[in-house]
């Protein structure tokens, strides 16, 4: 009962919430809370179907979630990926392991990037434009942006446990704002999150200036 006042509390001191949030986690959180992904993305369900309730003052919801697994070995996550496909009965996702990409269901965009590299990425975006033989006074933020294979920039990126972030979204998360939770992910509960929600609203984007 307290915990579950301490969470309306906490949904109540929230006015802003970020469009687009980012999960950084490792593969090993994965093997010990392979279910923890399908509980978050049920967590900002409730939360934009709360928003959606409340008239004054207006908010705008979660639009999308995405979760970065850091592995140097995907294939070893095969056994998990049955409960990171159940996320597709209450969003629309999309699951990116190795050269493959599943997309199922409906509802809010969800995205799960398995052993995937910030600098692999850019690599192969500069690869690209070689390929394209593009003139080099035509590349510019937005060519390179074109080329990313991630359409994604998250107003927030979370970190659990504490441990440090991966190259991972190096480009688009510049100007995202960073939260580093000392609760390790298996532990990571609804309330960690509101908290992080919560605290989202203190900060000052200044996105670069």
């Amino acid at each position: 009962m307290i915990y579950w006042l301490y969470a309306q509390l906490l949904k109540r001191q929230i006015a802003e919430l970020p469009a687009q949030v980012c999960f950084m986690i490792s593969g090993q959180d994965l093997a010990d809370a392979p279910d923890s992904l399908y509980q978050v993305t049920s967590w900002c369900n409730a939360i934009n179907a709360y928003v959606s309730r409340q008239r004054s003052p207006p908010l705008s919801g979660i639009h999308g979630l995405m979760f970065h697994i850091a592995t140097s070995a995907p294939e070893n996550l095969e056994p998990f990926l049955p409960a990171i496909r159940k996320i597709s009965t209450i969003a629309r996702l999309s699951l990116h392991v190795g050269d493959r990409e599943e997309c199922s269901g409906k509802g809010m965009e969800v995205i799960v990037a398995i052993g995937k590299s910030g600098r692999e990425e850019i690599t192969a975006c500069i690869r690209k434009m070689a390929r394209d033989r593009v003139d080099p006074e035509a590349v510019d933020e937005k060519l390179i942006e074109s080329c990313l294979t991630f359409q994604y920039i998250p107003d927030m990126v979370i970190k659990s446990g504490g441990d440090h972030l991966t190259d991972f979204l190096i480009w688009q998360s510049v100007y995202s704002e960073l939260f580093f939770s000392d609760v390790n992910w298996p532990l990571f509960r609804k309330v960690d999150f509101l908290r992080v929600l919560r605290d989202y609203q203190s900060r000052i984007r200044r996105f670069g200036k």
